[in-house]
């Protein structure tokens, strides 16, 4: 008996028996399904990390930070606990620059600020750095957009695409998160004013008279000057809308230059806010940088400098730790995630196994009669495997069918809640080999349970079969 004759047949009795190989392959796609979309969900959040991990230069990139300057606190990768002990300075930038490996060290100094326009105010958290850093973050711009220039002597911004949501009304104090509304500002056409001075601003409006905002002055303080307003106007919008969250979400990015330049003017005379100063309260004569951006030349020597940074006192925030660290615990949760699947297909096995020991017991006398007529014991196993394998793929190729269908489902029901749930991108993703991993282990798991059945098949007298029927 040849394969064709074996599949006819195979074929022919899934198909006399049309609602129980319903049934069956019914498990088999639930299965299927479960466990595709189970794992589906852990990829997209891994997917989602690493596009977060490119948004923020590659994993060549290492953040580096010093003692704490600007009004943003940097967090730290928790391998040295000990609170850094050198600032990061413009000199320190050129001690960065000349470590073997080094392709780019960039400062970044990021600090709070206001934008008015009209009756509206909004919060922003302004990042200062160069052209070079702003290109190797890979920011996606709106079209027409570009990065800010250079020393231009007026600040230009690229605003993040969820920085409309900030914005609120002055008088009501009522924005997006209250009203559901967003706000009438224009981040690409609009003109704005720039506030620095966010303590002065604040103080003017509350009507108190100092800068320290507690009703008394402090050291290295004085009077409150009014604050200053700057006009400003976007270079560039970050691609996507304010349901599309990602790393640039909610930051303005500007030439840090040119913003140094604003807030020695703004502040002239006295301490710029967050920077160091002396027990006299006076500032340092050096300007004291957030962190610093530090670009590595090769993704082997990623691990060599970082600990080269700490060793001068610095802490070190490297994609590549943070991504090693989200593997492990990716592959617990797509561990979990694809055994709750599993259980179900575990199921559909127990079913399949079910059918072809009835099968087995409904076609006796045709068992005892090819057996007679001189079909081999091989032919008859492999028969009832065929049947088996059938069932498997078939549920498989419409399992998948509904993966598609059930993942889709989610990442559309999910597109909307995603910039509150933290996700770039889709939570679910099926890749092609996910696919047909899933296929040929639905086609494994039939076989394998319609195993033993066969083997009951091959072990039945011919004569004791026909004498039963």
């Amino acid at each position: 008996m040849n394969l064709t004759d074996l599949l006819r047949m195979s074929l022919g009795n899934l198909k006399r028996r049309k609602l129980r190989t319903f049934l069956t392959v019914l498990g088999v796609i639930i299965g299927t399904a479960s466990i595709v979309v189970m794992i589906s969900l852990g990829l997209g959040m891994q997917n989602s990390i690493y596009q977060e991990v490119e948004q923020s230069g590659g994993l060549t990139t290492l953040t580096v930070t010093g003692k704490s300057s600007g009004d943003t606190m940097m967090g730290y990768d928790g391998q040295n606990s000990d609170e850094p002990t050198k600032y990061i300075t413009d000199d320190t930038i050129k001690e960065f620059s000349q470590i073997e490996h080094v392709k780019l060290a960039a400062p970044m100094y990021q600090m709070s600020g206001y934008l008015l326009k009209g009756p509206y105010i909004g919060y922003i958290q302004i990042v200062g750095t160069t052209r070079e850093a702003l290109e190797n973050q890979n920011i996606e711009l709106r079209p027409g957009g570009s990065l800010p220039a250079e020393n231009s002597g007026q600040l230009e911004f690229v605003f993040g695409n969820g920085l409309q949501t900030q914005f609120y009304e002055k008088n009501s104090g009522k924005g997006y998160w209250d009203t559901g509304e967003m706000p009438d500002v224009d981040l690409e056409k609009d003109q704005m004013f720039l506030v620095l001075n966010t303590q002065a601003y604040d103080n003017a409006r509350s009507g108190s008279g100092f800068g320290s905002g507690d009703g008394g002055e402090q050291p290295g303080t004085r009077k409150a000057k009014p604050a200053q307003k700057y006009v400003v106007h976007s270079s560039g919008v970050v691609a996507g809308g304010p349901d599309s969250y990602n790393t640039h979400f909610y930051n303005a990015y500007c030439d840090i230059d040119t913003l140094k330049m604003m807030l020695k003017r703004e502040f002239a005379g006295t301490a710029i806010p967050g920077q160091p100063q002396t027990k006299s309260g006076k500032p340092y004569k050096f300007f004291a940088y957030t962190s610093a951006s530090v670009k590595v030349d090769d993704l082997d020597e990623v691990d060599a400098v970082s600990q080269q940074l700490r060793d001068m006192g610095y802490n070190v925030q490297s994609n590549v730790e943070y991504v090693e660290s989200m593997k492990s615990q990716f592959a617990i949760i797509q561990a979990v995630l694809g055994g709750i699947g599993a259980v179900s297909l575990l199921v559909a096995a127990i079913g399949i196994a079910n059918t072809m020991m009835m099968s087995i017991y409904e076609r006796t006398k045709e068992i005892g009669v090819i057996k007679v007529l001189g079909c081999s014991l091989k032919n008859i196993k492999q028969m009832f495997l065929m049947e088996a394998a059938f069932i498997g793929f078939l549920g498989g190729v419409i399992g998948n069918i509904f993966s598609f269908a059930i993942s889709g489902a989610i990442n559309f029901i999910v597109g909307s809640s995603g910039e509150s749930m933290g996700f770039a991108g889709n939570i679910s993703y099926i890749p092609v080999w996910l696919m047909l991993v899933s296929m040929g282990f639905a086609v494994l798991v039939g076989m394998v349970a319609g195993y033993f059945p066969a083997l009951r098949a091959m072990r039945l007298s011919p004569l004791a079969a026909i004498r039963n029927e």
